[in-house]
């Protein structure tokens, strides 16, 4: 799998796991072209994976956050107005943007910023034009029930 193809499965499915089981598909798996036992770094394709997960990640049209069940979300840009609108109600921490950044000293972080702050003003705009209606279709009953399940900070 190319990183043209990547994004283009999360621009198709909207919502992309990076490697956890869930209720959306898993990139690590669509990479590997199928499933992997046990952890995926412990795969062959462990390098793609990382690669391309990583450029997914750095993608614009790409927010990364925990959405899904706690685990690394891939939301494409397209769905970003129904989480705007949607935003109050649901979890913080699971909206949240998280990216990963190495330290001058060579440590591993991940960084976190606010939902509110992280989506260009345009997506605010668009959300107030739909209903909170909308935003739920857009998203999937199922799925936000089980994002709701999250913890409310």
């Amino acid at each position: 799998m190319t990183i043209g193809q990547a994004l283009a499965l999360v621009r198709k499915h909207g919502i992309v796991l990076m490697s956890a089981r869930g209720p959306v598909p898993n990139l690590a798996e669509a990479i590997a072209g199928g499933p992997i036992r046990g952890s995926w770094w412990g795969h062959p394709d462990s390098h793609a994976i990382f690669r391309i997960a990583t450029a997914v990640a750095e993608s614009p049209d790409v927010h990364v956050c925990r959405l899904v069940d706690g685990k690394i979300t891939f939301v494409h840009r397209r769905l970003w107005p129904a989480l705007a609108r949607l935003s109050d109600d649901l979890p913080k921490k699971r909206i949240a943007a998280v990216r990963d950044e190495h330290t001058p000293r060579g440590h591993h972080r991940t960084v976190t910023v606010p939902f509110s702050r992280a989506m260009p003003e345009s997506v605010w705009i668009a959300s107030r034009r739909m209903t909170k209606q909308d935003a739920v279709a857009i998203l999937g009953e199922d799925l936000l029930r089980r994002v709701a399940g999250g913890d409310r900070e």
